[in-house]
């Protein structure tokens, strides 16, 4: 009887035994099968997926921070070369601007040279053909100047022209065609296709 009872203690003893390590591997499973919503592991893994979201998400931020704000300083680089771009445009346009006029106005220094040595030698001998020649080297020495810088003389035989030349009066000419040019006050040009000057002319008109 005695054995039985000791047997039977012993049965208990075992069951009890199997129970608690069947708790304690319940509580540090991570299996998701054969647990209860309450299993410890279910909630560790939560814990855990949690955790590496947060940490995903704040490697994004700083890695969002981190491109805004090389855009910000590349942004600020270009603008400070395009300003400085702009400041150096603007300071050759002015050079350009302030000196545009030195190449012909050298060029026209030696005319202007020989104009005052040739008025001086003629008030000196008295020479007025001399003066004249020399003149007329001058003016054939400017017309090369103006040529060499693109500049024409506009024409002014025939009809007039709104365009190229300017009516500052009328005239009736039997000689001469209705709006045709009879005689030229004041020469035009015309410098790479531009007008200038327009031709100040007299118009006939019937």
């Amino acid at each position: 009887m005695q054995k039985k009872l000791n047997e039977e203690l012993e049965t208990e003893k075992q069951e009890e035994k199997i129970e608690t390590s069947e708790k304690e591997k319940q509580e540090d499973c991570n299996c998701e099968s054969d647990c209860g919503e309450n299993c410890a592991c279910k909630g560790k893994e939560e814990e855990e997926t949690e955790e590496k979201l947060e940490k995903v998400e704040e490697e994004s931020i700083e890695k969002i921070k981190e491109e805004l704000q090389d855009w910000k300083e590349s942004y600020l680089r270009k603008q400070a070369d395009f300003q400085n771009f702009t400041k150096r445009k603007e300071k050759e346009m002015e050079e350009l601007r302030k000196y545009s006029s030195e190449k012909i106005i050298t060029k026209f220094l030696e005319s202007f040279d020989n104009l005052q040595r040739a008025v001086e030698a003629a008030g000196e001998s008295k020479d007025f053909d001399g003066l004249l020649k020399g003149v007329e080297m001058i003016v054939g020495s400017l017309k090369d100047i103006l040529t060499s810088e693109g500049v024409k003389e506009i024409e002014t035989n025939g009809k007039c022209d709104p365009l190229y030349h300017y009516a500052v009066s009328v005239e009736n000419s039997e000689e001469h065609k209705d709006n045709e040019i009879i005689r030229v006050l004041q020469k035009g040009y015309i410098m790479k296709g531009k007008v200038i000057r327009p031709a100040m002319v007299t118009v006939c008109k019937k």
